[in-house]
C-alpha cells in the first residue's frame, strides 16, 4: 500500500494525502476525515523519509504502553528498561491512551526510530494477521496474549499470566472461606479482552462449586477507572444487599470498591470481603490492606525482553510464556460460617 493507493481510494490527489498525513491546516475537515478513514481501513503506515531509509539501524528497542493511567504498568516498565540496558540496547518509550491502536503506533515508531524490536505493554487480545503485517520487526505482547484473534502461535510472542485460571483461583479462595454470594466488579463481560477472560474464570469457579451465576451480582463499569468502579460498587449495593464478597478483576478497581463499601456503611472484611488480581503497591496500603493475587511485574518485564533479544540476535523464534501469580494475604478477606 502506497500513498498513491491511498489517494486513489479516497479520490483525492497525492499532495492532498501528504498534507493530511503531515497535519497541514489547508485541508477541509471533510477531506481530512475521508483520507484518514481510508488510511485507518488500509492500516497504512507512511514510509520513512529518504534520509531515514539510508540511516543505519539503531540499537534501540521500542516500548509502546497502551493505557497511560494503569498503575500496574509502572513496575513492569522499570523492569523492561533495566533488562534492555543490561542486554546492551537502549529503550524508546512511547505511551498511548487505551483508545489508541498500539499496532499502528508501534509500526510508526519502529520506522521512525529504526528499531530492532518492539514490546507492546497492554493491548488488544484479538489481533488479525492483516493487522500485525504492518510490523516489520519482531515484537512481544507483554501482559496479554491473542486469546480472541486469528494469529498462529508462530506469528508473535507473549508473556502473561493465565487470566482465566487466576480469576478462578481468586474466586475459589472466597468459596473455600464459606462465601456463596460473590459479586464481580469488571469492565465488561464481553470485551474480548482481559475482563472477559477473568469473567469466564469467575463463572467457572462458581460452576465448579455448584453455585448458580446471579446476573444481579455482576457489576459492569465499562472501564477500569477508579471513579467508575466506585459508582459501579454503589449501584451494586443499591441492587443487592446480600452479597458477602466482591471479586474485583484489578487492584485499582478493588481499592475503589473498598471505599464505596465503606461509604455505603459496609465494613471490609466484617460485612464484605474483597479480593483482586494485580498486586500494585497502592493496594498494600489501603485500610484494610487488599488481599490480592500478585502478578510478577519484574518477571513479566524481564522475560519479555529476553524473548525479544533472542529473536533480534537470531537465537530463537517466537515463544509464549505464562507466569504464575502469588497470593498476598492482606486483611480484606475473612471466612464466614
Amino acid at each position: 500500500m502506497t500513498i498513491k493507493d491511498i489517494a486513489r481510494r479516497a479520490s483525492v490527489s497525492v499532495s492532498t494525502v501528504s498534507r493530511v498525513l503531515n497535519n497541514h491546516p489547508d485541508v477541509s475537515e471533510d477531506v481530512r476525515a475521508k483520507v484518514l478513514a481510508v488510511v485507518q481501513e488500509a492500516h497504512y503506515v507512511p514510509n520513512s523519509s529518504a534520509r531515514d531509509l539510508v540511516r543505519p539501524q539503531s540499537d534501540a528497542i521500542g516500548l509502546v504502553v497502551r493505557g497511560v493511567g494503569n498503575p500496574f504498568f509502572t513496575g513492569v516498565i522499570h523492569a523492561i528498561e533495566d533488562a534492555i540496558g543490561q542486554a546492551g540496547y537502549t529503550m524508546v518509550l512511547h505511551q498511548i491512551s487505551s483508545r489508541e491502536d498500539e499496532i499502528r503506533a508501534g509500526a510508526e515508531l519502529a520506522r521512525s526510530k529504526r528499531l530492532r524490536g518492539l514490546i507492546l505493554l497492554g493491548g488488544c487480545f484479538d489481533y488479525t494477521q492483516e493487522q500485525v503485517a504492518i510490523l516489520n520487526v519482531p515484537f512481544v505482547c507483554c501482559t496479554y496474549t491473542n486469546s480472541f484473534g486469528n494469529l498462529q502461535s508462530g506469528d508473535y510472542s507473549s508473556v502473561t499470566i493465565d487470566d482465566q485460571h487466576e480469576a478462578f483461583q481468586a474466586v475459589q479462595m472466597l468459596i473455600e472461606r464459606g462465601h456463596r454470594k460473590i459479586a464481580i466488579l469488571l469492565d465488561s463481560t464481553a470485551d474480548r479482552s482481559i475482563s472477559q477472560l477473568r469473567y469466564v474464570g469467575y463463572c467457572k469457579a462458581l460452576e465448579s462449586a455448584g453455585l448458580t451465576l446471579d446476573p444481579e451480582l455482576v457489576a459492569e463499569t465499562g472501564t477500569f477507572d477508579m471513579a467508575a468502579s466506585y459508582i459501579g460498587t454503589r449501584k451494586l449495593m443499591e441492587r443487592r444487599q446480600d452479597f458477602t464478597a466482591v471479586f474485583a478483576i484489578a487492584d485499582a478497581m478493588a481499592v475503589a470498591a473498598i471505599r464505596a463499601l465503606h461509604d455505603g456503611g459496609r465494613r471490609v472484611p466484617e460485612d464484605c470481603s474483597v479480593i483482586a488480581i494485580d498486586g500494585i503497591e497502592l493496594s498494600a496500603y489501603t485500610i484494610p490492606a487488599l488481599t490480592t493475587l500478585v502478578q510478577p511485574q519484574e518477571k513479566l518485564g524481564e522475560r519479555s525482553v529476553s524473548i525479544l533479544v533472542d529473536m533480534i540476535e537470531g537465537r530463537a523464534g517466537n515463544r509464549h510464556l505464562q507466569v504464575d501469580t502469588s497470593p498476598r494475604n492482606g486483611d480484606s478477606v475473612r471466612p464466614i460460617a
